[in-house]
């Protein structure tokens, strides 16, 4: 199986380095300062086992690489940043190349499934940091990471199977399971600790507080919305002893959102973490002020510039308590 993984930051960039360390032909796709510093220096992974320099192999789209009958596409991009990849795989890729969305968020398979026939989906579990061109941490002191993958919307087949065998290969717990959007979607009632992490000092009571709410309502609504998801005990049993933080020198809970702030990125995924349930509660009735007003929040540091975990935890709740809209 030759993997490419589009989108070599913390997540793309700790899976597509295991892979090639495990002798999987991988090929990254990234840009900018990111890709110059990966194909004049390699990618360094900095992992539990020390800091390793790889050259793997990379590309800035697409058209660059040489598509063959067994390559498999990793989506590792942000959510909003799908449609332009999509675009790219469309004009270069063979139409029955297997696209995986490992990714946050629930709204890319439908994306990828408007272009392609062959459309899975991945629930990543990944403790990473990408902070500087050319280098990403992985931050488990155990295992790497989690990917569990199933064909979309359901079931598995021999392409799960093949995936989920040369992850394992490459030291990552993964299997293939038919219900992998309702995994996915129990992931997204702990993404939307990300827009929090992003915007607060995690300092104190409050910002404890911020997160019970935002992932209560996160429950209410896409219960709601009657959509199945799998249970807080059967997702923690599969996390347990598995994902360990190691010591990577960062105070923040490290969030895929705080890294876009911490980088001074124009975009962040916050519409598709804590915007899906805001979006949820509104279609099916549920109160969502905690997550509108971290969906707020987020969107304004990242507009005005300013650095992340600047807000106070207690000032959101202050207002949350008064009843003001978000």
């Amino acid at each position: 199986m030759h993997v490419v993984v589009y989108g070599a930051g913390a997540v793309g960039g700790v899976v597509g380095a295991e892979l090639f360390r495990s002798g999987t032909p991988t090929t990254l796709i990234a840009r900018g300062a990111h890709l110059q510093a990966i194909r004049d220096n390699g990618l360094v992974l900095d992992a539990a086992d020390g800091r390793h320099t790889l050259p793997i192999p990379a590309a800035a789209s697409a058209a660059e690489i040489d598509w063959t009958d067994d390559t498999v596409v990793l989506l590792c991009v942000k959510s909003q940043q799908t449609t332009t990849a999509l675009d790219d795989l469309r004009a270069h890729a063979p139409r029955t190349t297997p696209i995986v969305s490992a990714q946050n968020g629930v709204v890319n398979e439908r994306e990828i499934l408007r272009r392609f026939p062959n459309t899975y989906a991945m629930c990543v579990m990944i403790m990473a940091l990408h902070l500087a061109p050319g280098v990403v941490i992985q931050g488990s002191s155990a295992v790497p990471g989690i990917l569990d993958v199933g064909r979309f919307p359901t079931g598995v087949d021999e392409v799960t199977d093949a995936i989920a065998a040369t992850l394992r290969s490459a030291g990552f717990l993964a299997e293939p399971r038919d219900d992998i959007m309702a995994w996915k979607y129990r992931k997204l009632v702990l993404n939307v600790v990300n827009g929090i992490d992003a915007c607060y000092r995690p300092d104190g009571q409050a910002f404890g507080e911020l997160i019970h709410r935002a992932r209560r309502e996160a429950e209410a609504a896409i219960t709601a919305a009657g959509i199945e998801m799998v249970g807080k005990e059967v997702d923690r049993e599969r996390r347990d002893h598995h994902m360990v933080r190691r010591d990577t020198g960062e105070h923040s809970l490290g969030s895929s959102t705080w890294q876009s702030l911490q980088r001074g990125l124009d975009d962040v995924e916050i519409d598709y973490l804590a915007g899906e349930i805001v979006l949820l509660g509104r279609l099916h009735g549920i109160p969502t002020p905690v997550n509108e007003l971290v969906q707020t929040e987020t969107a304004r540091l990242v507009r005005e510039h300013l650095p992340a975990g600047s807000l106070d935890a207690a000032d959101a709740l202050r207002v949350l308590d008064r009843g003001r809209p978000a």
